[in-house]
């Protein structure tokens, strides 16, 4: 019999670990040299979270975003902010039939599993909000009337920090959904070489088909929660929470929706890597792209760095402080 079991559970853990090396190797087919840009929006989607991807124009944010989407077989939409955009452009409203003299409710992008807000700094703070409730609780409120949203459900934002012209930054409310924030970075030259064959006679985009199903996502979510994580890991968590907290260096600590975005995060990675359990390595790792983008730094200590890299400094220098459990 625990033969029998062992079996088993190694059939599971190989169709598990199968799925995700299937999506991982898809998206990795359009977005080259960058696996750990790819793995870290694999554990958000495993996690059940949502993704910011921030950098400069031109090197994969959208692209990283629309392959996620695309390896996917679920509802998609994409939602180009700009500064005209209204609450209704995005979540919907409801509009009289005359015919008969009722309310029919019109269900915006939003309700679809996965949503590419682009470019979401570009639309005013009041439109940004319309996302808040729909982040959090899954669902969306209009005119007292609430509605669910599909599941699974996940937003992937993009967003350029070095352009200010036009644009409206993400308050701390709204950055603190995002569950990590990552950047891509340019191309190696070998890397860069290869995307321009890739795109030579046709776009990889195009090519792409389906890999996971909703159904597997459901499933590899609900596999996430049941890793392991001992007492030590968790101690160790809210070590590094709390010195952020208590850090002169910062105005603003992590949120417990920050700790347990950690928490789940760490459980998806490990996953993704095929454990069972957690390991301490698992929260250094997820640190930064968790943490960094829900901390604001004190104005004495500012420099002339932006301040998504001063929060990394930071975060850096208190990591040094901890002691990582054996």
């Amino acid at each position: 019999m625990r033969n029998l079991r062992t079996a088993s559970t190694d059939a599971v853990a190989a169709t598990v670990a199968e799925r995700i090396d299937l999506l991982q190797a898809a998206v990795e087919r359009v977005i080259r040299g960058k696996p750990e840009a790819v793995r870290l929006a694999i554990v958000t989607l495993l996690a059940g979270g949502h993704l910011l991807i921030e950098d400069v124009p031109g090197v994969g944010k959208t692209t990283l975003a629309h392959a996620m989407a695309l390896a996917l077989d679920c509802s998609f939409q994409r939602i180009q902010f700009t500064s005209d955009l209204l609450p209704s452009d995005v979540v919907g409203l409801s509009v009289y039939n005359q015919q008969d003299s009722l309310f029919e409710w019109k269900p915006g992008p939003i309700f679809a599993n996965i949503i590419l807000a682009d470019e979401i700094n570009r639309t005013t703070p009041k439109t940004q909000s319309a996302l808040l409730e729909a982040m959090a609780e899954r669902h969306v409120t209009v005119e007292g009337v609430t509605h669910p949203l599909p599941t699974p459900f996940m937003v992937l934002a993009t967003q350029n920090p070095i352009e200010h012209h036009g644009t409206y930054p993400l308050p701390e409310s709204q950055l603190d959904r995002f569950m990590l924030r990552l950047r891509i970075g340019y191309p190696e030259t070998g890397d860069e070489k290869q995307i321009l064959r890739d795109r030579e006679h046709s776009e990889p985009l195009e090519e792409m088909r389906p890999v996971m199903s909703a159904s597997d996502v459901i499933e590899l979510q609900q596999s996430v929660t049941e890793v392991s994580v001992d007492d030590a890991i968790v101690d160790y968590l809210m070590r590094i929470v709390a010195a952020t907290r208590a850090s002169e260096m910062l105005d603003l600590g992590v949120s417990p929706r920050g700790t347990l975005s950690l928490f789940r995060a760490a459980q998806a990675l490990a996953l993704l890597e095929e454990r069972s359990y957690c390991l301490p390595d698992d929260v250094k790792r997820l640190v930064i792209p968790v943490f960094a983008h829900r901390i604001a730094v004190s104005s004495r200590y500012s420099s002339a760095m932006r301040r998504s890299e001063e929060a990394e400094a930071v975060l850096r220098e208190i990591m040094k402080t901890i002691s990582v459990p054996l």
